[in-house]
């Protein structure tokens, strides 16, 4: 998959002679270490893997069946794409972690987007933001029927919040044209989760946090 995806990439970048920066639409270059395009593949895969989770938390606490196609939705998609970077990682020779790397700090090392801007940090005891804390993560696991319900929607609602910042960041700074086509993919995907997510949190009588 990884290969034919690099070659729709190569073959949809190929078709302009001289005509300006050709970088971003050339063979791609190998990322190195701190660029954007390794930093959001490490970064995304760790986001990734919380809301896989707490999908599969809130699969178990409800017989909701909207509630529980839409956790089933995202933790096959958020998987998949999960796959997909921490592959990209492995093509490129990099690793999955990086020792005292703050959380999104590729996010300020070019372009328009510096560190943080435009999205709160992270709340205490959360690695980014958007992220739930071990605290909150318990309590879903602890609720059960509507309180659920309700929960995980406002925990996924943060979450993609937070993702939709960071994808956004990618689709600007990385230079590996099929990374910023999937960041572009995640960003549409989710906005268009946080709309259902808010419908559905109206219907419950709640809303989303904050």
């Amino acid at each position: 998959m990884l290969a034919l995806l690099f070659a729709a990439a190569a073959a949809n970048g190929g078709g302009s002679a001289d005509s300006g920066p050709s970088e971003r639409t050339a063979a791609p270059r190998t990322p190195d270490l701190r660029s954007p395009d390794a930093g959001f593949a490490r970064d995304m895969a760790v986001h990734h893997q919380q809301a896989v989770e707490m999908s599969f938390i809130v699969r178990d606490r409800t017989q909701d069946e909207a509630v529980r196609t839409l956790a089933y939705d995202i933790a096959n998609t958020q998987a998949n794409q999960r796959g997909m970077l921490l592959g990209w990682l492995d093509l490129w020779g990099l690793p999955k972690v990086v020792s005292g790397e703050p959380p999104m700090s590729w996010m300020g090392t070019s372009g328009g987007h510096g560190g943080h801007a435009g999205h709160d940090a992270a709340k205490p005891g959360a690695l980014m933001p958007g992220m739930a804390t071990k605290e909150e993560l318990d309590q879903l696991g602890g609720a059960s029927g509507r309180d659920a319900e309700v929960l995980f929607l406002q925990l996924m609602t943060d979450h993609h919040k937070g993702g939709v910042t960071m994808a956004e960041g990618c689709a600007q700074q990385c230079e590996t044209p099929v990374e910023r086509a999937l960041a572009q993919g995640m960003v549409d995907a989710q906005r268009s989760e946080l709309t259902l997510m808010a419908d559905m949190l109206r219907q419950r009588g709640a809303a989303p946090r904050g």
